[in-house]
């Protein structure tokens, strides 16, 4: 078994070297061990086809069509202003603006980059006028996108929840006071630059009476009631995440089409194509997973992972931290849904044998992941922001460090602290 073990990894290093996508890289290592180990490569079609046809994965395509919606549709204007109005005046605002206001976006999008291209094509223009330097209004903002993966709805979850049979609903209740955790703990970061004698000169928005406060909630109110039906109607148990994620798409529709009238045919054309795109690449991703979970499965992988980790003399604490660093080191190297699924079937077993919640994990590991989206030399959510802020991937590393030191220490809060995530659940 560790000879194939061994042979996976390095064909898996190869491919990834030569620069071949990370879910053909997969299905490739995949075809030749099982191939060398005698299982039949006709169950690949069977596994990918098994894969899809679960009731819980309509809810990708379906809530990535409703994120497009709310990315095109007005709303994100909407939650920026409520945002200004509530946190513009303080000193350093527009920095917690452009967290809140991701905050608010995650609750509607489920997706980090979407999250980001809609709160950073607004925030990051408006903290450099306000006196921030471009480089870490960038930063700011990818730190702030990530909250797109952990709060509720939000896509990672279900790719999480089918992947190791667990509640999609118990996972968006579970994310939401860790989703809330980070984003505070991102909050310190802006806090403390914006006291820095370099950022003396930040300008800060008038305080909003009560009138104008009003009106901000008045105007967002449609779109902060999308995550109140979602997760109210799974909560309350009148629909299921996937019946959620219709809902949402449709309410986001009607929303953006009907009150807002934002949406033209040509941009709901662009909304469908960019969802088909998405959603394939993510659908190809647990296709071709699936039939790597099912060799290492059959190979005992996990099992002798979960064995080696019981008899090792290491405390429980150092185990979970060296997962914590496991996911850190993957994030850098690997897209973040492509991770998930290859990690879930080989150290959820181990979480489990510790005593530990399934649904805790899957919320500690999403956001582990979540970081490597900041972490050189993948690092997506830092391209994105770079492009959107018009700056170069190089020069918003070192703003973001800080950013990521403190998320690092969350997610080690959410690792230590099972409450913080089990708590509504």
């Amino acid at each position: 078994m560790t000879e194939m073990v061994l042979v996976l990894v390095g064909c898996l290093l190869v491919l990834f070297l030569i620069g071949v996508p990370i879910p053909v890289s997969i299905g490739l290592s995949t075809v030749v061990v099982a191939a060398i180990t005698g299982m039949p490569v006709s169950r690949l079609p069977q596994s990918m086809t098994s894969s899809l046809s679960q009731f819980p994965v309509l809810a990708i395509p379906l809530f990535v069509l409703a994120g497009k919606v709310m990315e095109h549709g007005g709303m994100s204007d909407r939650l920026v202003k409520l945002a200004r109005a509530l946190v513009g005046h303080l000193r350093g605002g527009l920095g917690y603006v452009s967290i809140l206001a991701a905050m608010f976006f995650a609750a509607l999008s489920g997706s980090a980059i979407a999250t980001t291209v809609a709160i950073g094509s607004i925030m990051i223009p408006a903290m450099v006028k306000a006196g921030w330097n471009r480089e870490f209004s960038s930063a700011v903002q990818a730190a702030g996108g990530t909250l797109g993966a952990m709060i509720p709805p939000s896509v990672p979850m279900v790719l999480y929840g089918v992947t190791a049979s667990v509640s999609v609903g118990e996972l968006f209740i579970a994310g939401i006071l860790p989703g809330i955790f980070i984003g505070l703990t991102l909050m310190v970061v802006v806090w403390l630059r914006a006291r820095r004698t370099s950022e003396q000169n930040l300008q800060i928005d008038e305080r909003s009476d009560v009138a104008g406060l009003v009106a901000s909630v008045r105007h967002a109110v449609l779109a902060l009631g999308m995550p109140l039906i979602v997760l109210g109607g799974i909560y309350g148990g009148v629909f299921t995440p996937t019946e959620a994620a219709a809902v949402a798409a449709l309410y986001g529709f009607l929303v953006s089409a009907v009150v807002y009238r934002q949406l033209t045919w040509r941009r709901i054309g662009e909304i469908l194509n960019s969802t088909v795109v998405v959603t394939g690449a993510l659908l190809f991703i647990i296709a071709v997973a699936s039939f790597f979970s099912i060799w290492l499965t059959l190979q005992r992988v996990p099992y002798s992972i979960a064995q080696a980790f019981e008899s090792s003399p290491l405390s429980g604490a150092v185990t979970l931290l060296l997962m914590l660093v496991f996911f850190l080191v993957v994030g850098m190297f690997m897209e973040a849904s492509a991770a998930l699924i290859i990690s879930t079937p080989i150290l959820l077993p181990v979480a489990v044998a510790m005593g530990m919640d399934p649904v805790h994990f899957g919320v500690f590991m999403i956001a582990a992941l979540s970081i490597g989206m900041l972490t050189p030399p993948l690092g997506v959510g830092l391209f994105v922001a770079a492009q959107v802020g018009q700056t170069s991937f190089t020069s918003v590393v070192r703003p973001a460090l800080p950013l990521i030191v403190m998320m690092i220490v969350g997610v080690v809060a959410i690792l230590f602290i099972p409450p913080l995530s089990l708590a509504l659940t």
